[in-house]
């Protein structure tokens, strides 16, 4: 069985105000064992807060070279496939990419395809905190993700280790290939326990962290 850990991050908080997604992150189980990731950065079209900014560290300069969704919608989908989809609090994430699907007239995610892991934690840890920050620490999880700022890949990957955590499945190794329908190996693309991006987005990064600092002294 195939699944998909996502995450996104947007300009705000809700899409029926106009906000946007602004980095889609994924990563994909087959049988509960970590194959490929999907990772964008995209361009909303739409100024961001400064409140906004705090919170994943991502600014207009950084986003202003990055595709339109429009552009990478059919890659998102291509990856996704007909697959489940896991999510925490899923109605957030889920309702941003459906909105930005159904604005370029493609099939939506629907619900039985989904799994909240908001509501299993819930039921795991009635009447507890149930946010990642919460769930990584009352499961054990030793993460290696620097958590200063959110980011989608980043809370993609906490994200599942949380699942495969309330699912009982932390003791499988990870296993870097599958097979396909016509039993031919596939290699898959490991997950180093780092987030890597590219030099050129490492050192785009670094510029806005500089300004944002910059403008802290002032």
């Amino acid at each position: 069985m195939r699944e998909i850990i996502l995450d996104i991050e947007t300009t705000g908080l809700d899409y029926k105000n106009g906000h946007k997604i602004i980095e889609i992150g994924c990563f994909e189980l087959i049988d509960k064992e970590m194959g490929m990731s999907y990772h964008q950065y995209i361009n909303p079209n739409k100024k961001l807060t400064e409140e906004n900014i705090k919170i994943h560290g991502i600014t207009n300069e950084f986003l202003d070279p990055y595709p339109r969704f429009s552009e990478i919608a059919e890659s998102f989908l291509e990856f996704i496939k007909d697959d489940i989809i896991v999510a925490h609090n899923a109605q957030f994430d889920i309702g941003f990419i459906n909105n930005e699907l159904m604005e370029e007239r493609l099939d939506q995610i629907t619900q039985d395809r989904i799994i909240d892991t908001l509501v299993i934690a819930r039921d795991e840890f009635p009447g507890q905190q149930i946010n990642l920050d919460s769930l990584v620490k009352k499961l054990k999880i030793n993460s290696m993700v620097n958590r200063e700022h959110h980011g989608a890949l980043k809370d993609a990957k906490i994200l599942t280790d949380v699942y495969l955590e309330l699912r009982g499945h932390t003791q499988m190794g990870f296993n870097l290939s599958t097979k396909n329908d016509n039993n031919k190996e596939v290699k898959m693309k490991p997950f180093d326990g780092l987030i890597q991006l590219t030099k050129e987005e490492t050192e785009r990064h670094k510029e806005f962290i500089k300004k944002v600092e910059a403008n802290k002294d002032t």
